[in-house]
């Protein structure tokens, strides 16, 4: 079964980066010079997805701004003889064909994917959260997407933690089948170390059969007075399979300082242009430092 549609989680108000977010979009701050939803949307693009949805929220208008058209900004560099700017400019706008529904109020992750059911229709379909940016050959989400082809099943992405940072993360409940691949049987949100099931965390890359919506439109408050995705997910994994794959790539926890930092430190020094220049760089501050 192909999954054609993904949906972008993007309506949260980004109060740990405050006040860096106090007018813009978090999903907008810069990992060097693309910002972070652009990642997904290309990660999105190069899995097969054909088309995305982003949930938004107020104040998030410049995500749509940046996957538009800019035939000004465009004429402007190609004037200036920037072509190939111009060109990565336009790139973003060709990626796939994205759409955007608003989330009205910020009800948590699992109503913001409730918001998706008219958009999604009747087939599995994609979730990725923008918090997760990962360097991945081929993409994680396609690595889910070969999963769900073979099992016919939704699929959560996972991936080891140490023992002590299992409290930061859905855990999985479940029983190996398969090389890296889980049946699971329950998921566990933030459990102590003694209390965790397992050290497998859930990451943000689902595919999900439809059949949550109808858990999700049942489904009470949990933590924080949110609609949680994870206690939907209990339920799914009793009425169908539901599976766990530990992916093979890189993952950057963008949705926090220090992952932020890491993330842009790490692709600053892949960075085609100021790669070199960029580790040069950290050798002289690290000699300073000694």
């Amino acid at each position: 079964m192909l999954v054609k549609k993904a949906v972008i989680p993007a309506a949260g108000l980004g109060t740990r980066f405050l006040p860096a977010t106090k007018a813009q979009p978090k999903e907008m701050l810069p990992l060097v010079d693309k910002p972070a939803i652009q990642y997904i949307v290309e990660e999105a693009a190069a899995s097969g997805v054909e088309s995305v949805l982003i949930i938004t929220g107020r104040g998030k208008r410049a995500i749509e701004d940046h996957f538009d058209y800019a035939p000004e900004l465009e004429a402007f560099l190609r004037e200036k003889g920037h072509t190939e700017l111009a060109e990565a400019v336009r790139r973003i706008t060709e990626l796939l064909p994205i759409h955007y529904l608003r989330q009205r109020e910020p009800k948590g992750l699992g109503h913001a994917v409730l918001c998706a059911q008219k958009f999604v229709g009747k087939e599995f379909f994609a979730v990725m959260l923008g918090d997760d940016v990962i360097e991945a050959e081929p993409p994680a989400l396609r690595q889910l997407m070969d999963v769900h082809e073979k099992t016919g099943g939704s699929i959560l992405a996972v991936m080891e933690v140490e023992q002590k940072e299992v409290s930061r993360y859905g855990i999985v409940a479940g029983e190996e089948i398969g090389e890296g691949l889980w049946r699971v049987r329950d998921l566990v949100e933030k459990p102590s170390p003694k209390e965790a099931p397992s050290n497998l965390a859930v990451i943000g890359r689902y595919i999900l059969s439809p059949t949550v919506f109808e858990i999700l439109a049942e489904t009470k408050p949990g933590a924080g007075g949110e609609i949680q995705l994870t206690d939907a997910l209990r339920v799914l994994c009793q009425r169908e399979p539901l599976y766990a794959y530990a992916f093979r790539g890189k993952r950057f926890d963008v949705g926090e300082k220090l992952g932020y930092v890491v993330a842009t430190v790490e692709l600053a020094l892949r960075h085609p242009e100021i790669g070199r220049e960029f580790r040069a760089y950290l050798r002289r501050l690290q000699e300073e430092l000694l």
